[in-house]
């Protein structure tokens, strides 16, 4: 077991890396990996790849966008995941605790039936994300008197829930024809449409945060414990929460914005990460980072090539995360006992 924790991040590290080839490789257009060790190699050094036109178009325009969308939306879901299940001394916690996602899916819907363009969509999200979570916190600060952590969690459930009422009533009002399947199918989730041109408002936000919990990920330890005893040990739990709280809502309000509700990936990776390298967040969090990575984009591969049309990433991470998620608890209770 413990050369399993010291190999862990290099495992996850792996995982990714065959996760990325299998990614260029497969789909309905096959690519060899020569072939794409060519075309990003001729990318790096300026030279016309060795290649058909095709294959080019597939690696750089279509399939790379797609895959590193997945790596920085799977490494910010399961790096929020982490941060809030330590914030809040859960394990049954993920990154739209707060209403963040809830918040992000209202923007979106909103602006599918303002009928808006794809930008002002993705915008739209982002500040619902935000705004939900800065609500959420607002609620928090004014019943201070009370237990913080609890307050938080209690308020996120109900701003959520008032939130996904408001998603429901503007799905009833849209038009049936196109603007309620529109917002069917990004609620599910997807990153079929990804561009090139969408992933500097998303690699700007996952970075930032993610950078922002990856700096603050050794006081995280100090954080998941009781308020008094973090504070008899001199740190200030309250900016510190900010903090934690304002990068994980960022990356989280970014990444649906993108792909829309992605669930179950900052649930259960956190938990495989925790199992591969221990409970200390100065190793816990670059871990799931890196795994998260691997497995979004293991489960958009499958997405796309599972079945003739493509399965909706909401679905397919739900029937992936159940299972694993039923074998952790089960290991979990051999390990209690």
């Amino acid at each position: 077991m413990r050369a399993l924790r010291l190999g862990g991040p290099w495992l996850a590290l792996l995982a990714l890396v065959l996760a990325a080839a299998l990614a260029f490789g497969v789909g309905r257009y096959p690519v060899s990996l020569l072939d794409v060790a060519r075309v990003l190699a001729g990318r790096l050094t300026g030279h016309a790849p060795d290649v058909a036109p095709a294959v080019e178009a597939v690696v750089w325009q279509i399939r790379g966008p797609r895959i590193a969308a997945a790596i920085l939306i799977g490494a910010a879901l399961s790096v929020a995941g982490t941060a809030f299940q330590g914030l809040f001394r859960n394990p049954l916690v993920s990154p739209d605790i707060l209403g963040a996602s809830s918040g992000a899916a209202l923007g979106a819907v909103a602006g599918i039936w303002l009928s808006l363009g794809v930008l002002a969509i993705e915008g739209m999200a982002f500040a619902g994300g935000l705004l939900a979570v800065a609500c959420v916190y607002g609620l928090g600060a004014a019943l201070s008197g009370r237990d913080p952590v609890l307050v938080l969690v209690l308020a996120g459930i109900v701003i959520g829930s008032l939130l996904g009422a408001g998603v429901g009533l503007i799905k009833y009002l849209a038009d049936p024809y196109n603007q309620l399947p529109a917002m069917t199918f990004w609620l599910l989730g997807s990153l079929s449409g990804t561009h090139p041109a969408d992933l500097l408002p998303l690699a700007g936000p996952v970075i930032l945060g993610t950078g922002l919990l990856l700096l603050l990920r050794w006081r995280l330890d100090v954080l998941s414990l009781p308020d008094e005893e973090a504070r008899s040990l001199g740190l200030a739990t309250g900016p510190l929460r900010v903090a934690v709280v304002a990068a994980a809502t960022l990356v989280t309000a970014a990444s649906v914005a993108t792909a829309g509700i992605v669930g179950w990936v900052g649930l259960v990776v956190p938990h495989l990460a925790r199992f591969l390298v221990g409970p200390g967040f100065g190793r816990l969090v670059p871990t799931a980072a890196l795994l998260g990575a691997g497995t979004l984009l293991t489960i958009d591969t499958l997405a796309r090539t599972v079945a003739p049309v493509e399965v909706p990433l909401g679905i397919l991470t739900a029937f992936v995360g159940t299972p694993v998620f039923l074998w952790l608890l089960a290991r979990a209770e051999r390990d209690w006992s």
